[in-house]
């Protein structure tokens, strides 16, 4: 069934799942800050608004992707913003990494407009996005409302995990995620900088992991990555993923669970950013490296 849908936010992994769900057959408006990233959907037969309110004027489904929580904040709230234009009975699949607090924050100002916002965050690279293999965390607003996303959701992903009412629920789930991401890399960093001090072949040790006991997407992706030491294409940059970090650190306190290997990730991350090293985020992993004289 065709929908009326916006889509808010056209990074690398917003166009892609905008992109699949206009090859879904869905009504396509969507907005972005930067307006020129929207032609190629333009010329897909997409519609192209000028500001958030516009693009979500009568759609049944509204997306958003975009950098941060003030980002998200912006395009919901603000001059412009599109809670006081979506329709009555509107859901608002909200795909940001943002912190748990601001997703229930809206999600209640949502409420009280009539509308639902499900927190959607996703876990995948551009490609997978663009392959339509992104696996999501859904949870806020109803049981029905979800139900009723959920197709449009098939449309972007290859599944979708429930984790009920509380929209926060989602976004933990996805800050959880990036943690265990970070902490894979910097394992994997560590023990191929070992391997290395000690006569052996990065990629020779990566092939034998991958094709035993870590035989896993993640290790095989990322472990390339780290084994090859080139970190291109740019999946996502490193000063994105450090305000990741931050957020599980944040939530980490605000809940008295320590995570001490959550800081040490965030430190490396802090340093490639103030290295200004145009890399995919996964090129943190290079502060083992430098810090045993490699």
């Amino acid at each position: 069934m065709s929908h009326s849908v916006a889509f808010l936010g056209l990074g690398s992994m917003g166009l892609a799942m905008a992109t699949n769900l206009l090859k879904a057959g869905h009504q396509l408006t969507v907005y972005n800050r930067t307006a020129s990233k929207a032609e190629p959907l333009q010329k897909l037969g997409a519609t192209v608004a000028h500001t958030p309110a516009e693009a979500v004027q009568g759609a049944d489904f509204v997306f958003s992707m975009v950098t941060d929580d003030a980002a998200l904040e912006e395009i919901c709230t603000g001059a412009e913003g599109l809670l006081p234009a979506l329709k009555p009975g509107a859901i608002h699949a909200s795909c940001s990494t943002v912190a748990p607090a601001t997703n229930r924050r809206l999600a209640e100002a949502h409420a009280q407009h009539g509308t639902h916002l499900i927190a959607t965050p996703v876990f995948g690279k551009p490609d997978v996005a663009a392959a339509g293999n992104l696996w999501l965390a859904s949870a806020g607003a109803t049981a029905e409302a979800r139900e009723k996303l959920r197709p449009l959701l098939d449309a972007v992903g290859q599944g979708t995990h429930d984790f009920g009412d509380d929209a926060g629920a989602a976004n933990t789930v996805k800050l959880c995620g990036n943690f265990l991401l970070g902490a894979a890399i910097e394992a994997m960093a560590e023990a191929f900088t070992l391997a290395q001090k000690s006569g052996l072949e990065r990629k020779q040790v990566y092939e034998f992991f991958t094709s035993t006991i870590f035989n896993t997407p993640i290790y095989k992706s990322y472990g390339k990555l780290i084994a090859e030491r080139h970190y291109h294409p740019v999946g996502a940059a490193p000063a994105i993923i450090r305000k990741d970090l931050r957020l599980v650190l944040d939530e980490s306190r605000a809940q008295v669970a320590p995570m001490p290997f959550a800081n040490i990730i965030h430190d490396n991350l802090s340093t490639t950013v103030a290295k200004q090293e145009q890399v995919d985020w996964a090129g943190f992993a290079e502060r083992a490296a430098e810090n045993a004289g490699l």
